[in-house]
């Protein structure tokens, strides 16, 4: 009967010992929340850059310019909501109308895995570089042209958003100010209104869509729609409609990246009814072939585009094709060193531009 009853006295113990321990980890599970402690992280990318540029005979001119300077800074209150911001300084300093000073990015941001919010200072989901052009995320020094004349990267402003992903399908709705209706023309990169002063009117409506399931594959598009006050008078607008179509694939030493877009217009002060373009990059890593640490890629460009078409017929003076090719090195995936040489024809120039670039961008 001893025995029993110590066998018994264990077993309740042990019974007793399960079920305090089972009651602990539950209240772990249940009370995460209240083991997170509010933080903040810094970062940011810069790149500086030295250009040379020599149309036909002429002679031949060289930069050497600090292009950007960023600033990140967030700071997590809880889990699920934040705050983000970026403040850029380009070419070095801001005086006389040269350089510039700007808040890119500054928005509280509520996330969760498959949903999420923001609203203050965003930027729209169109194309691979504008949400995120970090310099060692494409080969060459400069962005590529298309990434400023078709789509106005780096593309900011007051807003909201609503994002969400499922299964590898990343989804994202912005609504921004009004662009500027009497700086579209070629492009509608001078009717970016910046944060400074805009217009609610008609609201800048951005829809975009991405499949990233399968590693080192994206694919996405987007289109993006305004009614753009002309000297912030509702009843004369530029109307605009961008459509773009984006993939990456950035896997097993092979770079490939694509974008075309096409913008359509009503009541351009130019006159034109729509501009465009593409450009094709193609590279490969050729660091283990040669035993360098990190990564070594030579790559090609290919791009045409148009800043203005009338009715189908292009504008000789706003239609241009790029050829480019370079060497870009990653030590590590933060730290990127870059050459590329090419050519920039316009249809109607009777001389080529010929570029040599070298540069050097980090992020962090």
């Amino acid at each position: 009967m001893r025995i029993r009853l110590n066998n018994n006295n264990n077993i309740e113990n042990n019974m007793k010992n399960i079920l305090i321990l089972a009651i602990a980890v539950f209240s772990l599970i249940m009370a995460q929340d209240d083991f997170f402690e509010p933080g903040y992280s810094i970062g940011g990318y810069g790149e500086l850059h030295y250009n040379r540029a020599q149309t036909g005979d002429d002679e031949a001119t060289t930069t050497l310019d600090f292009h950007r300077f960023i600033i990140y800074y967030g700071y997590n209150w809880t889990e699920k909501w934040s705050l983000k911001s970026e403040v850029e300084l380009e070419h070095n300093f801001v005086a006389d109308g040269e350089g510039e000073l700007e808040l890119e990015q500054a928005y509280v941001n509520y996330h969760t895995e498959k949903f999420g919010f923001q609203a203050g200072v965003i930027l729209p989901s169109v194309g691979l570089i504008n949400e995120y052009h970090e310099p060692p995320l494409f080969v060459s020094v400069e962005r590529p042209e298309y990434n400023k004349y078709v789509i106005p990267t780096t593309w900011f402003g007051n807003g909201f958003a609503v994002y969400g992903s499922m299964s590898g399908l990343n989804w994202r709705v912005a609504l921004m100010e009004d662009m500027e209706g009497e700086g579209i023309g070629a492009g509608i990169r001078s009717g970016r209104g910046k944060g400074y002063k805009t217009t609610a009117y008609d609201w800048v409506k951005n829809i975009s869509l991405n499949y990233t399931g399968i590693a080192g594959l994206r694919i996405g598009g987007s289109y993006t729609m305004n009614d753009a006050p002309i000297n912030n008078d509702p009843d004369s607008t530029v109307s605009f409609g961008l459509g773009e179509f984006n993939i990456k694939y950035d896997a097993n030493n092979l770079y490939a990246v694509l974008e075309y877009g096409t913008i359509s217009y009503e009541n351009n002060p130019d006159g034109y009814t729509s501009s465009g373009g593409y450009y094709l990059d193609m590279g490969y890593n050729i660091a283990g072939l040669v035993g360098v640490e990190g990564k070594l890629m030579p790559w090609l460009r290919v791009s045409d585009y148009n800043r203005g078409t009338t009715d189908g017929t292009v504008n000789p003076d706003k239609h241009y094709s790029i050829q480019r090719f370079g060497l870009t090195y990653w030590p590590i995936s933060n730290i990127a060193f870059k050459f590329d040489y090419g050519t920039h024809e316009t249809e109607s120039a009777n001389d080529k531009k010929t570029l040599i670039n070298l540069g050097v961008g980090y992020n962090f």
